[in-house]
């Protein structure tokens, strides 16, 4: 793995994974975004690991593209073109299937292939002073790659407007909105991150990934007789399992449960 993304491990349940290109405002080349897919492959197998912090160094979250790769790209024929983008595709599925929550640090331009990132993740932190752009259609392109998870995030009207315009759009828009949950200072970003994640770590291991198929699996779909009984089968599950069951001894005893370090 290059220097590109930086991947730490502040304590076992926690991983931090850092854009690590503030020269390039942490804009994405082919480097870049195969960095990241081997990274969150990795992530994925951990079974220590509760939340991946996902985050960027220097004063931009992502501005999308980096030039030099855009300037080889010029020269690409189509299959070549169809390869790269298929790349991107991929290392974006893999961010967005992470089994444990994702939760982005947005400190500030967030653009482009960027949006795709912010979006993939289950929670967004960001920074009032952060602006969000889905820029291609101005390059006479368009945001193919990430347009389901830009999409899911921000709503099908939103995205009406903001793909065929290239506007840029506040952190308040973008709350608004629902891409971004959470809006701070940006003095106040790492203490509210810290909050979250701890936050997260105090709740069951396997009940947090099992919420977080839950809204994959029941998102859109008809209230059919199927579907309840589903929705009856997991949560039975989950309260024979040695982990529900010592939740509800905890709350009942009123004491910490044992996955609480």
């Amino acid at each position: 793995m290059s220097d590109a993304i930086e991947v730490l491990r502040p304590r076992p349940q926690v991983a931090e994974v850092w854009l690590n290109r503030p020269e390039v405002r942490n804009a994405f080349n082919d480097t870049v975004i195969a960095d990241l897919k081997r990274a969150f492959v990795a992530l994925a197998a951990d079974t220590e690991l509760r939340v991946v912090l996902l985050a960027a160094r220097g004063k931009a979250f992502c501005a999308g593209a980096d030039l030099n790769w855009m300037r080889a790209m010029a020269d690409y024929s189509w299959e070549q073109n169809r390869q790269d983008a298929q790349r991107l595709a991929d290392m974006l599925w893999t961010l967005d299937q992470c089994p444990v929550p994702l939760v982005g640090r947005v400190q500030g331009d967030c653009y482009a292939g960027g949006m795709g990132l912010a979006s993939v993740c289950d929670v967004v932190v960001a920074s009032r002073q952060a602006t969000f752009c889905l820029s291609e259609a101005r390059l006479g392109l368009l945001p193919a790659t990430i347009s389901p998870y830009v999409v899911r995030a921000l709503g099908v009207q939103a995205s009406r407007r903001y793909f065929v315009t290239a506007e840029r759009f506040s952190a308040e828009q973008a709350h608004r909105l629902g891409l971004v949950h959470q809006l701070c200072e940006p003095e106040a970003l790492d203490a509210q991150i810290t909050e979250l994640i701890d936050a997260l770590v105090a709740n069951g291991p396997a009940a947090v990934k099992a919420c977080k198929q839950l809204v994959r699996d029941v998102a859109g779909q008809p209230l059919t007789e199927s579907l309840r009984a589903e929705t009856a089968r997991r949560i039975a599950d989950l309260r024979a399992s040695p982990e529900g069951r010592e939740g509800v001894q905890s709350f009942l005893n009123k004491r910490a449960p044992n996955w609480q370090v």
